[in-house]
């Protein structure tokens, strides 16, 4: 390169997007899922001592699923939908959901984090419980919200499945 070309060279002012996986996404990213895509209108950060997992609040016209992601021993996500499931605490050891059996896997609290249309939990220290089949193919998520009770009923998926397209940098 000569002195001139040094002298008088472009900077690039462009910013770089920040690539995205399961565990970095951001409210108004596109993660496009079973060929539908989905504006991330919700990010829930949950706190467990030092281990942390998201759930990702999807929302295609009025369909809303969430997209939950962790690393435990390997990264682990799955989508869930709300359903209606009359549920009190303490949360009891097993649930029938569609004639099908699920048992409670782990219970606990985590102290969440909300943005977007969650910032409303943002500090709110939420008893949860983790129910899955005999087979762990299906599950059920239950989440205690002060007065509310939330429940889902989730399913893993692969990494591959998903397409995350960022929507800021």
């Amino acid at each position: 390169m000569g002195l001139f070309s040094k002298l008088f060279q472009k900077k690039d002012t462009r910013s770089r997007v920040n690539e995205r996986t399961p565990l970095s996404i951001e409210v108004g990213d596109i993660v496009v899922y079973d060929l539908t895509d989905y504006e991330v209108v919700g990010k829930i950060t949950y706190r467990q001592g030092s281990y942390e997992w998201f759930g990702y609040q999807l929302l295609e016209g009025k369909n809303t699923i969430w997209l939950s992601a962790e690393m435990d021993e390997a990264l682990e996500i799955g989508i869930y939908q709300k359903i209606n499931l009359p549920i009190s605490r303490p949360f009891p050891k097993q649930l029938t959901y569609q004639d099908k059996l699920y048992y409670l896997d782990e219970e606990g609290e985590a102290r969440v984090v909300g943005e977007g249309r969650s910032k409303n939990i943002n500090g709110i220290i939420a008893p949860y419980a983790e129910y899955c089949d005999e087979t762990e193919e299906h599950f059920i998520s239950v989440e205690s919200w002060e007065s509310d009770m939330e429940v889902s009923y989730g399913y893993p998926i692969e990494e591959y499945e998903i397409k995350i397209i960022a929507g800021s940098y």
